[in-house]
């Protein structure tokens, strides 16, 4: 990758997000920091920039199809391509109660319209940019949670854990949208992949009650690695640190 390779990544304004921007500006990308909130994303922009780190803010809300149309038509006009596409903004919609007995149907629409949906929409609104370089990537962040295998094996804490009708299919469906467009551009050289980068401490787990030590540096790895890909690299999976996760 060069300085001339440019990266986008959504909800980058702080966790995962903002070490996967700072991970990629180190590597000599010029990244698109992406945020719903202009000051956010300014401040958050404003952090990572320097005399090495090529970082601009983006605002970009990605339920809201003429914001996402709007940024890419900025994206087109300074910059031309789009190199890498990092979908990581998501929500939790963690309530109470949201198991699939009891679970209010608007709680599963608002987590698939950012989760599943808003990924769709603005993967399709920069795909023409993308086109546009010659080794495009795309790099869905899933969840560990989203696997239907460890949900469904009995030795696996997953197996364990209270039933929800919100978050973990948001995942799951995340990653079949991931293979099918892995699927389609295969044909391109746009490599497709979904990445677990594990519980870490960050304002998105933090009223889990769970003791995390794994950082948001150490959960943005991975997405970076399959970010970086070479012409060989796998397309249409689902990885973690350690490998291949299971679907």
């Amino acid at each position: 990758m060069t300085a001339t390779t440019i990266a986008l990544v959504t909800g980058a304004n702080k966790g995962i997000g903002f070490e996967v921007a700072a991970q990629l500006a180190a590597r000599g990308m010029t990244v698109l920091l992406a945020a719903r909130d202009a000051q956010r994303g300014e401040a958050a922009a404003a952090r990572l920039c320097s005399a090495s780190a090529d970082v601009h803010p983006l605002v970009l809300d990605v339920t809201d199809p003429v914001a996402i149309q709007t940024a890419a038509a900025h994206v087109a006009d300074r910059f031309g391509h789009l190199d890498v596409l990092v979908n990581n903004a998501g929500i939790s919609g963690h309530q109470a109660g949201d198991a699939p007995s009891t679970t209010r149907p608007e709680l599963v629409r608002e987590v698939f319209e950012t989760n599943v949906v808003g990924v769709l929409m603005v993967t399709n609104a920069f795909l023409p940019l993308l086109r546009r370089a010659p080794a495009a990537r795309i790099v869905n962040v899933s969840s560990g949670v989203g696997s239907l295998t460890h949900h469904t094996t009995p030795d696996h804490y997953m197996s364990g854990l209270p039933a929800s009708a919100v978050y973990p299919p948001s995942k799951t469906a995340l990653n079949a949208l991931t293979i099918q467009y892995a699927k389609e551009l295969g044909e391109d050289g746009i490599l497709v992949n979904a990445a677990a980068p594990g519980a870490c401490a960050t304002d998105f787990t933090k009223d889990l009650g769970l003791r995390i030590t794994r950082t948001a540096a150490d959960g943005a790895a991975i997405i970076v690695r399959l970010a970086t890909l070479g012409p060989d690299g796998p397309t249409g999976g689902f990885f973690d640190d350690e490998g291949t996760m299971p679907w």
